[in-house]
């Protein structure tokens, strides 16, 4: 049997795991995938905290157009990256949680992160009083970027992670609530199904041996939710506001999402690892 190699086994921090756990839980088919994934999420991770401390910058200057502007192209590298920054439940609390999560709502001391922010940029047009919610999310990032640096990628969770991105979209996404003050979905929209298809083009060459027509199917509604969303682009490779989005589009895609998150959900057992 062939040898995993070394750089591999670092790269995705397993040299602490035991060999029998290793085998039972990362086929060496899956090693370099996984490996590849890690790669993947750790260069999201490094545009998202230089692309934060921008963004802080400008909340802190007291720059409100700057901030607006740069809201949106900022968390799409969260999005893309969300299964495995959902590893960190804390981390995730104070950079990701929704104004739904906190009993006293946007006052509430423990509402954190970027919807906080948002919620002073878009609905009342400020910075005023941002520059701790500012520091703490650009601390909050670069603390995740230390901890995933750090961590063992469990194969079943990076597999499971193209559904869970599928199923973020039909919870959060088409609704509009998740971005419910500046209206920006459509990037956060693009990052999970981005993130979703990565995972799945990781996988392809595994997938396509036992299922080529199911590969075929999945690429098929890719494309279909990449055509919708395209209607959407702006000029400077933006999207437009989600309230731009017609109600037959927003019906359009339901069928699209569902079906992608229903069959990426099969991954994991197309590839041995329920």
């Amino acid at each position: 049997m062939k040898k995993t190699p070394f750089a591999l086994l670092i790269t995705l921090g397993l040299l602490h795991t035991p060999l029998s756990a290793l085998a039972a839980t990362a086929p060496l088919d899956l090693v370099g995938p996984v490996s590849d994934y890690k790669i993947y999420v750790t260069e999201q991770l490094d545009v998202l905290a230089d692309n934060t401390q921008q963004f802080t910058d400008a909340v802190k200057k007291g720059d409100l157009a700057a901030a607006k502007q740069l809201y949106a192209p900022t968390r799409v590298h969260y999005e893309s990256i969300e299964p495995i920054a959902e590893l960190f439940s804390d981390l995730d609390a104070s950079i990701d949680s929704r104004v739904d999560d906190h009993e006293q709502g946007v006052k509430a001391p423990d509402f954190t992160g970027f919807h906080r922010i948002e919620y002073s940029l878009f609905s009342e047009n400020s910075t005023q009083g941002l520059n701790e919610l500012a520091d703490g999310l650009n601390k909050d990032v670069q603390d995740l970027q230390k901890r995933v640096a750090g961590l063992t990628f469990p194969p079943e969770k990076v597999v499971g992670g193209a559904a869970s991105l599928m199923e973020e979209v039909a919870a959060t996404k088409i609704s509009g609530e998740e971005d419910r003050y500046s209206h920006t979905d459509l990037y956060d929209f693009q990052g999970n199904v981005d993130g979703a298809k990565k995972i799945f083009d990781l996988f392809r060459s595994q997938i396509q041996q036992s299922d080529q027509a199911f590969a075929a199917k999945v690429d098929k509604n890719f494309a279909t939710v990449d055509r919708i969303l395209a209607k959407y682009r702006t000029q400077d490779g933006g999207f437009e506001t989600y309230d731009k989005v017609k109600d037959n589009d927003r019906k359009a895609l339901i069928g699209p999402v569902n079906t992608l998150a229903e069959d990426l959900s099969t991954l994991r057992g197309k590839l041995g690892l329920n």
